[in-house]
């Protein structure tokens, strides 16, 4: 059983739920993502996405794309991420998943990156820009060293792409609650819920979680009430924006990410 099983586990046996905690990998540089990663697990996080930096980070909204801006200026790169999860696996033991687009991991090498992640301790990878149908040799490289490949599922997948996805993806299913960009909503897509059950009940059981325009804790307990867990990023990456520079910023972060858990 791999740490994402393991934690999804012990939640459903705790009757919790998963909070995901999304974090760009070098932002504001590698050293404070590394001290948030550990703050954030002390509040409550239960896995943590890392965000690997790309130039065109096309399912990304605003402030990730800054942020991921601002890494790569600083000279972020794939390597560097694995260099932190292997300083965090010295320390931690929560799963770490990286959310990366297929340029970097394909540049990166397939067989390297596959290496490289067992080596560094990774637990999952997400890829939005690499559709199931399009994933047969990534997946297959992935299989062999059960790194875990969390799928999306969205609000316009069709019901027998939804159950052949699910039947296809480990760790959990990343279903993406609303049309559009990651980044913060003052409101939630009213069908949603209806759409999350539809969701749970054709996921083979396989874990669901929903993310993109997640911003506050009613939001965080509303979604939760449908699904396994819930991925917030762009509200997280936006209060690390507005503290950078200020000596207590992980600390403040790591406070607003209890706040967003609440007691879900």
């Amino acid at each position: 059983m791999n740490r994402i099983d393991k934690k999804f586990s012990d939640l459903k046996k705790r009757k919790k739920k998963a909070f995901i905690a999304f974090l760009t990998a070098g932002y504001p540089d590698f050293s404070k993502t590394e001290q948030l990663v550990l703050e954030f697990e002390k509040n409550g996080a239960d896995i943590i996405e890392l965000g690997i930096p790309f130039s065109d980070p096309i399912a990304d909204g605003p402030v990730i794309q800054k942020a991921s801006f601002e890494a790569l200026k600083k000279g972020a790169t794939l390597k560097k991420a694995f260099d932190l999860v292997t300083r965090l696996r010295r320390k931690t033991q929560i799963p770490l998943v990286f959310m990366s687009y297929f340029n970097p991991v394909l540049s990166y090498g397939l067989s390297r990156f596959v290496k490289d992640a067992l080596r560094s301790g990774l637990d999952a990878v997400i890829i939005p820009d690499l559709p199931p149908e399009e994933e047969k040799l990534f997946a297959q490289e992935v299989s062999r060293c059960g790194l875990a490949r969390i799928l999306f599922i969205a609000p316009t997948t069709t019901l027998a792409r939804a159950e052949k996805i699910a039947r296809q993806a480990k760790g959990f299913i990343y279903f993406v609650s609303l049309t559009g960009t990651t980044g913060q909503r003052r409101q939630l897509p009213p069908e949603l819920k209806g759409q999350l059950q539809r969701v749970k009940k054709n996921s083979h059981e396989i874990p669901v979680c929903a993310g993109f325009g997640v911003s506050s804790s009613d939001q965080v307990r509303f979604i939760a009430a449908y699904c396994d867990g819930v991925i917030v990023g762009s509200a997280i990456v936006k209060k690390i924006s507005e503290k950078c520079g200020h000596a207590d910023m992980v600390r403040s972060v790591g406070l607003f990410v209890k706040h967003l858990k609440g007691d879900i």
